[in-house]
C-alpha cells in the first residue's frame, strides 16, 4: 500500500516504510497529484482534505494527528466511501499547560489571586474537562458552557453563554469550529458579543482563530472594553492580524497543544488507526523515545507562601508562555516556521517535585494539577 505523511508530523519517519510505500512531504507539496495513487492520508491541519484534493484519488483513509479536525471535508469523505479519524484529546494535557501558565501570568503582572476568580470555559470536552479541573484546584469559580453536552446530559452543571458573558472575569474558549448549524462557532465572538462583556474581563482562546472576529476584538482591545485578550489561534494563520497583535497581552503562534507529549500522542493515535483500518500490525505503537529536559527535578521552599504562589513557581518552570509572546512578537512573518521549530516542552507529570516544609494541603494541590511528588 502507498501512504502519503505529512513530514513534520514528528515521530513518525521510518515507522511504516516496513509494511508500506510511504512518501513524506511538506503541507503545501501534498497535492493531488501527489496522493492520486495512495491508499491512506496522515496530515496536520494544515492540509486541507476535500473535494480538491481528493476527487479521482484511490485514498481511502485519512488520519490527523490533531484533536481538530475541521481540514477534513468529513461529508464529503463519508459520501465516497473515504474513512477518516482525529487523534481526539491527544494534546488535551499540553493546551491546560498553556492555560495554567497563562493564568499564572497573568494573575502575576496584573496582581491578582485567581482564588476566588470566576473562570467561564466554554466548550468542556477533552481540553475544557482538564481546564475544569486545574481551575479547580487554583480554587477558582468554574462556569462551564457547552450547548452540545447540556442537551445530551442536562443543563444542571452547564450555563448559558450569557451567563459566562455576565458573570465570569476570565472566559477561555475551547471549541470546536463549526462553520454553521445549531451549535455554530464560526465568530461566536462577534461585535455584538465582544459589547456584552465588561472591561476587567479578559478573553483566552486555544480553539480555532475564527471563533472570534478580529476586527471586532481589535476594535475592543483598542477601545479598552476589555481588560485583555490571550491568543493562540488566529484568523488567516499562519498571515496574522498586526493591528490585533500589537493590542492583545499575549500572542503565541498555535502551540498550546505542542508539547512534545501532545505531540507524541497525536502520532501514535494516527499510526495505531491506520494500523486497525489496514491490519499493519502496529495497533500499540507509541515512540519509543521521547526527549526529557535536561531538569526534571524542582525542588520549593514553601514556608511563608501561599499555595497559589507555589503552584505559580512550579507551573512556570515547566513551561511560561512569556518566551513564546517574545518569539512571535519579534517575528511575526515566521509563524509558521517558528511552530516547526518549536522548542521541547515536556507536561507536568514528567517533573518530580521536592516540596519543604509544605502542608499536606499544598502536597495535594500540586499531586492534583498533576507533578509526581518526591517525598
Amino acid at each position: 500500500m502507498r501512504i502519503v505523511v505529512d513530514a513534520k508530523i514528528p515521530f513518525l519517519k521510518g515507522i511504516l516504510d516496513p509494511v508500506a510505500e510511504v512518501v513524506y512531504a511538506d503541507p503545501a507539496q501534498i497535492t493531488r497529484d501527489l496522493v492520486k495513487n495512495a491508499d491512506a492520508l496522515i496530515v496536520r491541519t494544515r492540509t486541507r482534505c476535500d473535494a480538491r484534493l481528493l476527487e479521482g484519488t484511490a485514498v481511502r483513509f485519512i488520519t490527523t494527528a490533531t484533536i481538530g479536525f475541521d481540514h477534513i471535508d468529513t461529508a464529503y469523505c463519508e459520501s465516497n466511501g473515504i474513512a477518516w479519524t482525529n487523534a481526539e484529546g491527544c494534546n488535551s494535557s499540553s493546551v491546560q499547560q498553556y492555560i495554567a501558565s497563562t493564568l499564572m501570568v497573568l494573575a502575576q503582572e496584573r496582581g491578582f489571586a485567581l482564588a476566588g476568580k470566576t473562570i467561564g470555559i466554554v466548550g468542556v470536552g477533552n481540553v475544557g474537562k482538564k481546564v475544569e479541573r486545574l481551575c479547580r484546584a487554583l480554587g477558582m469559580r468554574v462556569l462551564k458552557n457547552d450547548a452540545p453536552r447540556a442537551r445530551r446530559e442536562g443543563f444542571a452543571e452547564f450555563v448559558s453563554l450569557d451567563t459566562v458573558v455576565h458573570e465570569a472575569d476570565i472566559l477561555t474558549f475551547h471549541v470546536p469550529l463549526n462553520m454553521t448549524g445549531e451549535d455554530k462557532t464560526y465568530h461566536l465572538g462577534d461585535r455584538e458579543f465582544l459589547n456584552h462583556l465588561r472591561s476587567p474581563q479578559i478573553l483566552i482562546n486555544t480553539s480555532r482563530g475564527e471563533v472570534l472576529e478580529t476586527g471586532a476584538l481589535a476594535e475592543s482591545l483598542r477601545a479598552r472594553r476589555i481588560a485583555g485578550a490571550v491568543l493562540d489561534v488566529w484568523e488567516q494563520e499562519p498571515s496574522i492580524d498586526r493591528t490585533l497583535l500589537e493590542f492583545v497581552t499575549l500572542a503565541t503562534p498555535h502551540i498550546a497543544g505542542y508539547s512534545v507529549d501532545g505531540k507524541a500522542n497525536g502520532t501514535a493515535m494516527s499510526v495505531q488507526a491506520l494500523s486497525r483500518h489496514f491490519n499493519l500490525g502496529l495497533d500499540s505503537w507509541f515512540p519509543a523515545h521521547i526527549p526529557t529536559p535536561t531538569q526534571t527535578v524542582l525542588k520549593v521552599e514553601c514556608m511563608g507562601k501561599k499555595n497559589e504562589q507555589i503552584l505559580s513557581e512550579l507551573i512556570l518552570a515547566t513551561y511560561d508562555v512569556r518566551s513564546d509572546d517574545r518569539r512571535l512578537r519579534a517575528s511575526p512573518e515566521t509563524f509558521e516556521q517558528q511552530r516547526g521549530a518549536y522548542p521541547l516542552r515536556r507536561e507536568f507529570p514528567v517533573y518530580s517535585v521536592i516540596l519543604d516544609h509544605a502542608t499536606p494541603e499544598t502536597a495535594s494541590l500540586v499531586k492534583e494539577i498533576g507533578f509526581t511528588l518526591l517525598h
